[in-house]
C-alpha cells in the first residue's frame, strides 16, 4: 500500500483532522430514485431481432448493441416482450417457440441457445432491472398469415378461442384458457430471475366499428345474471387476481405491473373518471378496471400509455398525469411516453416534448419514473432525445424505486477488501468482500469534501453492478486526482433496497 500513489483508508469521516468542511451542494433536481424503462417488442419484429430468422450471433449482437445504448441513455430497466402470441422467446412445455425469433414457430435457435436466459444475464450484467413482458389474450397475431405450429395452443384447443378482427383471442371467460395463461406465466417466474411480470392493454381488444366481440355464447352459458359489461370486467378481474396469487405464492418479492390504455374512464361517464374525451377507455371498452386491482393490491405498478401531448384537447397529457397520480392508491406510477410518435405531428416534432413530460411528473411526488414506447425509436435519437437524457436528464444515474410492501430489509454494508484497491491514472477500483447474491449494485458517491449526503444524488458518481465489480473500473472526475477524495459506497439489495454507507477516505 505504500507504494500506491492514493492511499485508500476505511474510517469514520467525521473522525478526520486532516478534512476541511465545505458547504453542502444543493439538492439534485434529478431523483435518486427513479424507474427508467423502455418497451421492447418482439411482435411483429418491432424492435428485437431485427428481422425473423437472422443467425443467433446477430440477435445476440442486436440486443446487446440495444442494451448498451439504453444504458448510455440511463436507462435502469428493461420491459422485454417473451410471449408475443401464445408463444415463447425460451424453451417452453406449454408453448412453442416464437415466428418472430426464427420464421418458423416451434423452430429453436441453431445453434441453440436460451434468449430469455442470455436476455437476462445481459441485462443484469449492467446492473439494470429485467422485467418479462407477455401479452396475456393474444393467441395468433394474424390469422392466415401467422405461422402456426402442431403443438400450439390454438389446434390443442381450438374451443377456448374467438376470432375478432383478424387476430386469435383466448376466451377471458374459459377457466381453461385462464388456467394455461397461468401455468406459463408460474413456469416462467419458476425458472428464471426475472425481476417483474409485465402485462400491456390488450385485455377485451380494442372495439372494432360496426362489430362486436363474438362472446355471446360464452355469456348466455357463463353470465350469471351480470350484464354482459360487468361479466366481461369480472373475467379480467379474476385472471388478475390469480396471477398475482400465482406469483407471489412463487416468489412473494417479484413485482407484478400493468401498462393500460391511458383513459381509465371519461367524467362523463363517471365522476371518479378524467376530463378526457377519449374514444375508447379501459373500464367500458377493454373491461380492464384497473383501479380495482390497485385498489385490492393485486398489481405493485400501474404505467399508463399517455403517449398524448402536453395541451392535447381530447387526451392532455397533463390532465392525466394528475389523474393517474391521484389515483395510486399506494402503489407506483410509471408514465408511458410516446417516443415513437416523435416527427409525426407539429407537438412531436418539438424536442421538448418529452423534456416537458419528465418535468411534469417528477413534480408530482406520486409518480416515481417513465417507460418509453419504443426500443427502435431512439436508433436514430430523435428530436435529439438520446442526447437530452444522457446529458441532463438521466446524466446522474438513479436507482430503480423499492417496493417497502416487497422487501425493507436492508442489506449488509459493503465491507472494501483493501488488497484489491487500484489506482492508476484516472481509473479506480476497489473488491468488496462480503458480495452475496442478493446484492444487484453498488453506489459510489464523491466529494472532494467529507460532507456527503447520500440522499442527495449530485454526489452519486456511479451505480456499478456487483456481478461485474471486481472488473470494472470507475472513472473519477479529474478534480480527484488534484487533491483528497472522500467516498461513501453503499450495497443495493435485488430488491433496490440500500444499505448504510461505508465510508473511505482517498488522500494524495
Amino acid at each position: 500500500m505504500k507504494r500506491l500513489l492514493f492511499l485508500l483508508l476505511t474510517c469514520s469521516l467525521f473522525s478526520c483532522s486532516r478534512v476541511k468542511v465545505q458547504a453542502q451542494l444543493p439538492p439534485s433536481t434529478s431523483p435518486k430514485y427513479e424507474f427508467r424503462a423502455v418497451w421492447v417488442a418482439t411482435v411483429d419484429n418491432i424492435d428485437w431481432p431485427s428481422k425473423k430468422g437472422i443467425p443467433v450471433d446477430q440477435q445476440k449482437a442486436e440486443f446487446i448493441r440495444l442494451l448498451d445504448m439504453h444504458k448510455a441513455n440511463g436507462m435502469n430497466t428493461i420491459i422485454m416482450q417473451i410471449r408475443p402470441a401464445a408463444d415463447a422467446f425460451y424453451p417452453s412445455q406449454y408453448e412453442p417457440w416464437s415466428e418472430f425469433l426464427n420464421g418458423t414457430q416451434g423452430l429453436p435457435p441453431s445453434p441453440y441457445y436460451d434468449p430469455l436466459q442470455f436476455m437476462l444475464d445481459e441485462t443484469h450484467k449492467r446492473g439494470m432491472e429485467f422485467h418479462a413482458w407477455l401479452n396475456p389474450y393474444r393467441a395468433v397475431f394474424q390469422i392466415g398469415k401467422s405461422s402456426i405450429a402442431p403443438t400450439h395452443i390454438t389446434r390443442l384447443h381450438p374451443d377456448w378461442f374467438l376470432n375478432y378482427g383478424g387476430v386469435k383471442y383466448f376466451d377471458p371467460s374459459n377457466t381453461e384458457a385462464q388456467a394455461h395463461v397461468l401455468r406459463v406465466v408460474k413456469d416462467i417466474v419458476s425458472r428464471y430471475a426475472i425481476d417483474g411480470v409485465h402485462m400491456d392493454d390488450y385485455f377485451y381488444p380494442y372495439r372494432i366499428a360496426g362489430r362486436e366481440f363474438p362472446d355471446q355464447a360464452s355469456y348466455e352459458k357463463f353470465g350469471n345474471g351480470l350484464s354482459k359489461d360487468d361479466w366481461r370486467r369480472s373475467n379480467c378481474d379474476t385472471i388478475i387476481k390469480r396471477l398475482h396469487e400465482t406469483i407471489k405464492s412463487v416468489n412473494p418479492k417479484m413485482k407484478f405491473g400493468i401498462s393500460p390504455f391511458g383513459v381509465w374512464r371519461n367524467q362523463s361517464k363517471d365522476p371518479e373518471g378524467s376530463a378526457t374525451k377519449a374514444g375508447q377507455t379501459n373500464y367500458d371498452d377493454l373491461y380492464a378496471d384497473i383501479l380495482l386491482w390497485l385498489k385490492k393490491g393485486w398489481i405493485d405498478y400501474v404505467a399508463p400509455q399517455l403517449y398524448w401531448e402536453i395541451g392535447f384537447a381530447v387526451a392532455d397529457y397533463t390532465v392525466l398525469l394528475k389523474w393517474w397520480a391521484y389515483h395510486s392508491y399506494g402503489k407506483q406510477v410509471y408514465i408511458g411516453h410516446g417516443a415513437y410518435r416523435a416527427g409525426t405531428t407539429a407537438a412531436w416534432k418539438n424536442p421538448n416534448e418529452i423534456p416537458a413530460q419528465i418535468r411534469a411528473l417528477r413534480n408530482n411526488p406520486n409518480v416515481q419514473g417513465s417507460i418509453y414506447f419504443s426500443s427502435k425509436t431512439f436508433d436514430k435519437n430523435p428530436n435529439g432525445w438520446n442526447d437530452s437524457l444522457r446529458n441532463n436528464y438521466y446524466r446522474i444515474p438513479a436507482i430503480v424505486p423499492p417496493m417497502a410492501w416487497l422487501d425493507n430489509v436492508k442489506p449488509a454494508r459493503p465491507v472494501i477488501n483493501n488488497a484489491q484497491v487500484k489506482y492508476a491514472g484516472n481509473n479506480f477500483s476497489l473488491g468488496i468482500k462480503n458480495k452475496t447474491n442478493n446484492i444487484r449494485n453498488y453506489a459510489v458517491y464523491y466529494s472532494p469534501d467529507n460532507n456527503i449526503d447520500v440522499s442527495n444524488p449530485n454526489y452519486l458518481l456511479t451505480i456499478i453492478p456487483a456481478a461485474v465489480l471486481e472488473t470494472t473500473t470507475i472513472q473519477l472526475p479529474a478534480m480527484m486526482i488534484k487533491a483528497n477524495g472522500y467516498l461513501k459506497i453503499t450495497a443495493i439489495s435485488n430488491t433496490n433496497v440500500e444499505s448504510d454507507p461505508e465510508e473511505l477516505i482517498l488522500y494524495k
